[in-house]
This record gives structure tokens, sequence and C-alpha cells, in this order.
């Protein structure tokens, strides 16, 4: 029964439209909260908080790289989010349009 829970509390966090399209964005490689602020458009603190839900819930993992943290999947223990991002198109494409920033 706890396992239901636990996936029914991460498809809750991916039923938001914003955490969905930062982790598509994610899949395709790790990323820096300015290079995910640029890409979706929004504010800095509306992207750090929805990254927090998501390293709350163990789907994203934090690496620093000097003074950057850049964020990754951590779903290999989660296949149904893995399901769930084959199915997304690929975002690649907008990626490789960013500066990069955090660089």
């Amino acid at each position: 029964m706890e396992q239901i829970n636990e996936i029914a509390e991460n498809l809750k966090l991916l039923g938001d439209k914003t955490r969905l399209t930062m982790l598509a964005y994610i899949k395709e490689r790790p990323l820096c909260v300015c290079d995910i602020v640029e890409l979706m458009e929004t504010s800095q603190p509306n992207i750090s908080q929805h990254l927090r839900k998501l390293k709350s819930a163990g789907i994203v993992n934090e690496t620093r790289k000097g003074q950057w943290i850049y964020y990754s999947l951590n779903i290999d223990d989660k296949p149904y989010i893995q399901e769930i991002l084959d199915r997304i198109p690929s975002l690649k494409e907008k990626i490789d349009l960013i500066k990069n920033e955090c660089d």
C-alpha cells in the first residue's frame, strides 16, 4: 500500500504542467536553474519551488558544478515516470537554442 501511495503522490507532482515540462527538458540533459528559467520563461523563485518539490520526492538529483547546481533525473527506481517521459515529445531542439548562461 505504501508503494501505491508513493506512486500516487509522484503522479500528482507530474500532473502539474510546469513540473512535467521541466522534467521533459531535464530528460534531455542536466540543467541549471538559470537554463530552466530561460526555457520556461518564468521567474527563478517559481522554478526553484517546483524543483524543491521534485527533489523532495526523489525525482530529480542536484549536482554542484562550481557555483551552479545542475538538476538531472533520478527515476531509475520509478519506471512509471520513465514511461510517461518517453511519451513526451523531445524538447532537445529548444534546449539547443538557449545561451547556457550557467557556463
